[in-house]
């Protein structure tokens, strides 16, 4: 089995090197996320175990070019950072999971082992619906060719659209998906939200992609309407 550490503060990475040879991986080591990247694009690693700390990059940047890349080997985080937000960052960006330092080695090899056993995940498919394609994986959209720039909800919303397109989606069933079950806000949330998606997706364009169905909901158009053909 073949993993890659990545980790910069040289007295760690030797141990987790030393650890893990131990444990019997056969592990390579890089000390910053240029070298980790150029690493995972020449070979292929049964795991990657990823500071988040590291000189040039952070381990988000390095585990999100990872994954637009293809590469798909199962990630493990370390950082002494362990708030909510920032173990969501990780996941976000494909981490497959994370661990908070200080930890046991005991722990660290448990859940490796557990990721190895898991495999690389599958890569998610990227959905397309005339000229409008998003990328789960990466959190890309494109629009025949040119890239929108979506925040965290908006790149959520336009997803759960284009996996159910032609289906009326209300307002309630919006917000349980995209926001949370528990938001006992205004629904009009979720109209801001489609009109700041429509001012990305849509009107620079020319193009009509998300159907309002009066007194219903919204619905993704299944061949949405551009004002000029769509060729992709």
């Amino acid at each position: 089995m073949r993993v890659l550490v990545v980790e910069d503060e040289v007295k760690m990475a030797g141990l987790l090197k030393r650890g893990l040879e131990e444990e019997g991986y056969a592990v390579a080591v890089a000390p910053d996320g240029q070298e980790a990247l150029w690493l995972t694009s020449e070979d292929t690693f049964d795991a990657v175990v990823l500071d988040v700390m590291l000189p040039d990059m952070n381990g988000f940047e390095v585990c999100q070019q990872m994954r637009a890349a293809g590469r798909w080997s199962p990630v493990l985080m370390l950082t002494a950072r362990d708030a909510v937000a920032d173990r969501v960052t990780g996941l976000d960006a494909g981490a497959d999971d994370y661990l908070a330092k200080p930890f046991s080695f005991a722990e660290l090899t448990a859940r490796l082992r557990a990721l190895v056993r898991r495999g690389a995940p599958e890569r998610p498919v990227v959905m397309r619906l005339g000229g409008l394609s998003l990328d789960p994986a990466t959190h890309r959209v494109d629009r025949r060719g040119t890239s929108v720039d979506l925040t965290s909800k908006e790149f959520a919303l336009l997803e759960y659209l284009m996996r159910h397109p032609g289906e009326v989606l209300t307002r309630t069933r919006l917000i349980e998906h995209v926001w949370d079950f528990a938001y006992d806000g205004d629904s009009n949330l979720v109209d801001v939200y489609i009109r700041y998606l429509r001012d990305k997706i849509d009107r620079p364009f020319g193009a009509d992609s998300i159907q309002t169905v009066r007194g219903a909901g919204y619905r993704m158009r299944e061949e949405p309407v551009d004002a000029a053909a769509d060729t992709g």
